[in-house]
């Protein structure tokens, strides 16, 4: 691999990662979110990994991250069903003020989960089809 490149995706990939985390962080209460926060994670991950031909994360770590957010995203979903609330992410004590951070009551939780889902499923996918690649 030419030294140009994986000096570059190395200086990088802090920086995706960060972006990624903000979208994640800031998809309730401006544009982004889990999916678009969680897709440049993703894409972090993935320019390592092709600028160095290794893998930054191993492809059990992506799958127990994978299964991890969806048990957080059905147990976020009992916690609205135990609360009784017309929706799971409307709940008055954990709203909070309008344009803040935590002012979304489950919403940033949620996008967290999705952020993580999609990530480790977009790196698990890369690494299938790395692997498929390999193999023919």
């Amino acid at each position: 691999m030419h030294l140009v490149l994986q000096t570059v995706a190395k200086l990088m990939l802090p920086f995706l990662q960060l972006y990624g985390l903000y979208l994640i962080f800031y998809g309730h209460i401006s544009p982004g979110g889990g999916f678009a926060g969680g897709a440049v994670i993703a894409a972090g991950f993935i320019l390592y990994a092709l600028a160095h031909d290794a893998e930054l994360v191993s492809r059990r770590v992506a799958d127990w991250l994978n299964s991890l957010a969806g048990i957080i995203l059905i147990l976020l979903g009992f916690v609205g069903i135990i609360r009784g609330s017309a929706y799971m992410f409307n709940i008055p004590e954990w709203r909070g003020q309008g344009g803040q951070l935590f002012s979304g009551g489950l919403i940033p939780l949620l996008a967290t989960a999705i952020g993580l889902k999609v990530s480790s499923a977009v790196v698990m996918l890369y690494y299938y089809l790395v692997g498929e690649k390999k193999n023919v």
